[in-house]
């Protein structure tokens, strides 16, 4: 019996109309078939749409966006090839939104910043790692973070990305000496095995591609450590 977005699945619709799909994704969940032979987010939304639409053959859903395995959260896929290359657009055009939340250890140096890098991905070990411009093929890494609370060592940051390099906000924040609560590949020396990775999609927003009015889809993270030492109220007003 495939598994289905609803409630029980753990894949929640957060929007749906005839070209756009926003769903939250849910954590240790690949976003495309990858080596694991895992269950995946874009296979599973496809049967979904099959089942629930009465739709023969193929079904078409464009993936926009990617969130690492170990994240959660918002994610926006187009259900038509026209949406897909309007919102791939906005992607290209920095006018695609993407708001994250995440527990970081310590606290950065300023209450917000700025953060710009060049990443080097090493597809051998799927590891990435900060380099100098210029290095041959380092991609330029943008985001902007502010700190919305402190406690028992842990800072809750917001993330906005300007760029969507692979583990860009995991490997960013653990250039500053910041990594990521339950990271285990840039912050093994303070994580311990078996934690969650605390990195949460909690906004994703684009102009429709077809009525152009902004689109913004947000999801809270779960009521559980570490996210559960700040007040829901702390996600839902974020902006």
């Amino acid at each position: 019996m495939p598994l289905v977005p609803n409630e029980e699945s753990g894949i929640k619709v957060l929007y749906e109309d005839n070209h756009v799909l926003a769903v939250a994704k849910p954590v240790n969940v690949p976003t495309q078939e990858d080596a694991s032979g895992d269950p995946d987010l874009l296979t599973l939304l496809k049967q979904d749409l099959k089942i629930r639409h009465q739709k023969p053959g193929n079904v078409f859903l464009g993936l926009i966006h990617r969130l690492d395995r170990p994240v959660g959260g918002a994610m926006i896929f187009a259900k038509t090839s026209k949406a897909a290359s309007r919102l791939s657009e906005a992607v290209r055009s920095r006018s695609f939104r993407k708001l994250y939340a995440a527990v970081v250890h310590g606290s950065p140096r300023g209450q917000s910043g700025r953060l710009e890098h060049y990443l080097l991905k090493d597809p051998r070990t799927n590891t990435v790692q900060t380099v100098k411009p210029g290095t041959p093929g380092a991609k330029q890494a943008l985001l902007e973070y502010r700190v919305v609370g402190e406690k028992n060592g842990l800072s809750l940051i917001l993330v906005e990305l300007h760029t969507g390099r692979p583990h860009q906000i995991r490997v960013q924040m653990q250039s500053i000496g910041c990594p990521l609560y339950g990271d285990q590949k840039y912050g093994a020396q303070v994580n311990r095995p078996g934690q969650q990775l605390a990195l949460w999609s909690l906004l994703a927003g684009a102009p429709h591609p077809v009525s152009k009015e902004p689109l913004l889809f947000r999801s809270l993270p779960p009521r559980q450590f570490p996210w559960s030492e700040w007040p829901e109220a702390v996600y839902e007003e974020a902006h």
